[in-house]
């Protein structure tokens, strides 16, 4: 029988045991963490992003300081911007809503945020220091990513891991993790001849490439553990990219879209914040 896992449900429990926390801190006099948005222009999907992580920190007493900005500023402004969070003792993670607006460098936006308060985990030093087996911040998506395997009580430990896309968001800090979870990883991507011949191969296959439904069954190893990374809007509902009706019968767990990675993404983000408070606050 397929085990259907519901990040929904996962960080559901998750973010009950960082409420415990947060409030056993303000309880004895602690100040509140404190998580800085950025958001630069009016995006309406960057607008429901946002108010989404508003919702979740809100529900594990984290306070967030959204700072709206016009997409008429200038790069050197949002710079300011990101840099008074960093000097500002009270906030304990800064998160800038990403894509920035057309003509905003995001590379030069995103090394002004202090490592140490870099929750999002894309600053080149956590970068580095990530891939360098050092302490850091590691992006929330491959966490979540993780934090669902082992609900699906699969050890990535021996077993071959294929992980469809390279993106610095997702693919590449994930295989990492599988790398250091003893897996041994294949990475796809959309030059990778034979790809069917490659997953049949994996025991855990990761599928991060934003093209509705693109894996069915052909590509799945019978047993394997699927995690759905897309998120691909098809006439009015959302699908992954994975064909979940497909794949899920042969899969031996499987991850949906809606309700599946998305949640854990926020949930990360969410523990990624306190654990900045933690250090911060030498706990």
């Amino acid at each position: 029988m397929t085990q259907i896992i519901y990040g929904s449900e996962l960080s559901a429990e998750l973010k009950e045991n960082m409420r415990s926390k947060v409030e056993s801190w303000v309880s004895i006099g602690m100040r509140t963490p404190c998580l800085a948005v950025i958001l630069v222009g009016d995006n309406p999907a960057s607008e429901s992003y946002v108010r989404g992580k508003e919702k979740a920190c809100a529900a594990v007493g984290i306070k967030t300081n959204t700072i709206r900005l016009s997409s008429s500023i200038s790069q050197e402004e949002l710079e300011k911007t990101i840099c008074d969070c960093t000097k500002d003792d009270t906030v304990d993670g800064i998160l800038i809503q990403l894509p920035l607006p057309e003509g905003f460098n995001e590379d030069r936006a995103i090394a002004c945020i202090d490592p140490q308060k870099d929750v999002d985990g894309l600053h080149p030093l956590n970068f580095g220091r990530f891939f360098m087996n050092q302490p850091s911040f590691v992006p929330c998506t491959p966490l979540g990513i993780m934090e669902l395997l082992n609900r699906m009580e699969c050890n990535p430990k021996g077993k071959h891991a294929v992980v469809i896309g390279r993106s610095k968001l997702v693919g590449t800090p994930v295989a990492r993790l599988l790398q250091n979870a003893n897996a041994t990883v294949t990475i796809c991507h959309s030059h990778t001849a034979n790809l069917k011949e490659l997953t049949n191969l994996a025991d855990i296959l990761i599928v991060a490439v934003g093209k509705p439904k693109m894996i069915d069954a052909q590509y799945v190893k019978e047993g394997a553990y699927v995690i759905d990374v897309g998120v691909n809007s098809v006439d009015g509902h959302l699908c992954g990219d994975v064909d979940f009706e497909s794949v899920a019968p042969k899969a031996g767990a499987i991850t949906p879209v809606p309700k599946g990675v998305g949640p854990m993404t926020i949930c990360m983000l969410l523990q990624n914040t306190i654990t900045a408070y933690e250090k911060r606050q030498g706990l």
